[in-house]
């Protein structure tokens, strides 16, 4: 019988929710996202971004957090070293300004009731968690 290897660290993920992929996932995506704005010298240019999110990231992206994790990585902070104890207050700040900092260097205008979309009904090719900026 074959086995595979795993270490404690494929078992426990970094993240804001109860999933993994449902927020660590979508976090690195939006960080990806920005970085590549980044490296094109795009990101000053940027006035607004709508986050769509499909199939099992909307079905399920308020209770696991995805709509705080993709929050959190447009603003450039990073997982692993971002404090859990300041979620809350970020996010507060965000809802209530309606603005963020995108990659920790712009600001731009960003209400997350109207710039989040839960496309419930809707999913994309090749797998069932994904989003798009």
């Amino acid at each position: 019988m074959s086995h595979e290897a795993i270490s404690v660290f494929d078992m426990f993920k970094i993240g804001v929710g109860p999933s993994s992929s449902h927020t660590l996932g979508p976090w690195r995506a939006a960080q990806q996202f920005t970085s590549s704005l980044q490296k094109r010298n795009l990101l000053q240019s940027v006035t607004g971004i709508e986050v769509l999110l499909y199939g099992s990231l909307a079905k399920t992206g308020i209770g696991h957090g995805t709509d705080i994790a993709v929050q959190l990585g447009l603003c450039g902070d990073d997982p692993v070293t971002f404090d859990v104890n300041n979620i809350h207050a970020k996010i507060a700040d965000i809802a209530t300004m309606k603005k963020m900092v995108l990659a920790g260097k712009h600001e731009i205008e960003f209400d997350p009731k109207e710039d989040i979309e839960f496309l419930f009904g809707e999913s994309l090719p090749f797998h069932p968690n994904a989003l798009t900026f």
